[in-house]
């Protein structure tokens, strides 16, 4: 009598596509929506550009201001992916409706001092010794687009919990309507079309408050409407806020703000350091950066599908999975960023010449662009990396990792090699660089360290 066989385990290259491309699945639809997002301030760049140089140096003053604010307020509220997933992946059916009620009081809540902030940014245009047409405009864009930030945070926080479920396509819809609100709302409040008086720069503001409004009414209506979302009734038990579930949303959430806030800060800092070698110098760095800006999205979509796998594995109490999912998604990010470096080493000459013709600027912008081309396999570490712990609800440690990686050794290595080294822009590029690899490393050594010892049982425990 045959003694009966057990099946063999699947290979680690099945497994591994498997997970691969639930990532990508997730992922692709979030890149999408993260590049047509971008593309919103590229079009009220360019519109507002048709108009005058006030207008459009007003919208960049305008956006400069806005773009730490949603960073800060939307890192924050990125807590409801892998608290949502978490509780998905373990059936805690109950606890994803109120997770979520609370997650859009939090909206409301840090709506407020926004606005407040936003609607009186005087003094830091004033500081910034703008033209007083420029800031007229400025201060009348920042006053519009204040209006709003209710529906822009309530907007993410009902996108965080739909990709927490792993349902990321909605976003790229949207992200759709919100472009097609954006340059219908430019062309009618920028120009005075329609019968509406022509507001110029002020008109933009007016039109991304519309486009977060219309985003956010997109989002509810998907989100209240869609049967299989019922079970969770989000919607069926209003209450005020909780205060420990507040705390736990604040707790987790506010170390990523404070991350995403210091690197948008590092970068805007970098450009200043850069106008003290030469206008040519700006510019170059601009063109470099706004390259791989495009990149990082597709990254940055990709890490939010990597929160979800290992925040919902890490809820069905399997810690290998976790770990598997973090590292299947980490690898597919890092072949991403390969493949555009790969791309800016090959073709930086037809890049550049996308933004400008200037045969005297294109030298220096396609040096940079080579640094940008190593720029991305680290950003593409540190992204996927910090996303990983993100799943496992670490978020503090990246936070402390972070600080000294983008100001202490970023930002203090490129000053030295670009002003006491002489190398200039490369020198500050060669800090960049330091600050991202610097991020990738201890990111995804942490990511190692609790997956793999006696700290498992702790956040096995935490998930429940």
């Amino acid at each position: 009598m045959n003694a009966q066989q057990t099946p063999s385990p699947e290979p680690l290259y099945k497994r591994w596509l498997t997970e691969a491309r639930i990532t990508f699945r997730l992922g692709l639809p979030l890149i999408v929506a993260n590049l047509l997002q971008m593309s919103m301030a590229f079009v009220d760049t360019v519109m507002a550009g048709n108009l005058s140089t006030q207008d459009l140096a007003a919208v960049a003053v305008g956006s400069s201001i806005l773009t730490p604010v949603f960073m800060f307020g939307g890192g924050i509220l990125m807590a409801v992916t892998p608290i949502v997933a978490q509780h998905f992946g373990g059936g805690v059916m109950d606890r994803i409706g109120k997770s979520v009620r609370q997650s859009l009081w939090l909206a409301l809540i840090l709506s407020v001092p926004t606005i407040l902030l936003l609607r009186n940014a005087e003094p830091v245009l004033l500081l910034l010794d703008l033209e007083p047409e420029v800031a007229r405009l400025a201060d009348g864009y920042l006053k519009a687009a204040a209006w709003g930030i209710p529906g822009f945070f309530g907007y993410l926080a009902l996108k965080h919990f739909n990709e927490a479920v792993s349902v990321t396509r909605p976003a790229m819809y949207f992200a759709i309507v919100g472009l097609f609100f954006n340059i219908t709302g430019n062309y009618t409040l920028m120009f005075g079309k329609f019968g509406f008086p022509a507001l110029g720069a002020i008109g933009t503001g007016w039109a991304t408050m519309i486009v977060m409004w219309v985003m956010f009414s997109c989002m509810l209506i998907f989100t209240y409407r869609k049967k299989e979302y019922r079970r969770y009734n989000i919607f069926n038990d209003l209450r005020l806020p909780d205060p420990e579930y507040m705390k736990e949303l604040i707790k987790l959430g506010l170390p990523i703000g404070i991350t995403m806030t210091m690197e948008v800060s590092m970068f805007a800092i970098m450009s200043l350091l850069m106008a003290l070698f030469s206008t040519a110098a700006v510019a170059a760095h601009q063109i470099a950066l706004n390259i791989a800006s495009v990149t990082f999205m597709m990254a940055f979509g990709l890490s939010s599908a990597i929160t979800i796998r290992v925040g919902q594995n890490l809820g069905r109490k399997s810690m290998d999975m976790a770990g598997f999912s973090g590292y299947t998604g980490i690898s597919i990010t890092v072949a991403m960023m390969c493949c555009t470096a790969a791309l800016f080493l090959l073709f930086p000459e037809f890049l550049v010449s996308i933004y400008t013709g200037d045969e005297s600027l294109t030298p220096l912008a396609v040096q940079l662009l080579f640094f940008a081309a190593v720029f991305q396999i680290s950003d593409g570490l540190q992204v996927s990396g910090s996303a990983a712990l993100r799943g496992l609800k670490d978020t503090k440690i990246p936070m402390v990792v972070n600080l000294i990686a983008y100001w202490i050794v970023g930002l203090g290595s490129g000053y030295l090699l670009g002003f006491y080294a002489g190398y200039g822009p490369q020198g500050l590029w060669s800090g960049l660089i330091l600050g991202l690899t610097t991020a990738a490393i201890l990111h995804n050594l942490r990511f190692r360290y609790l997956t793999r010892n006696r700290s498992r049982e702790e956040l096995l425990e935490k998930s429940s």
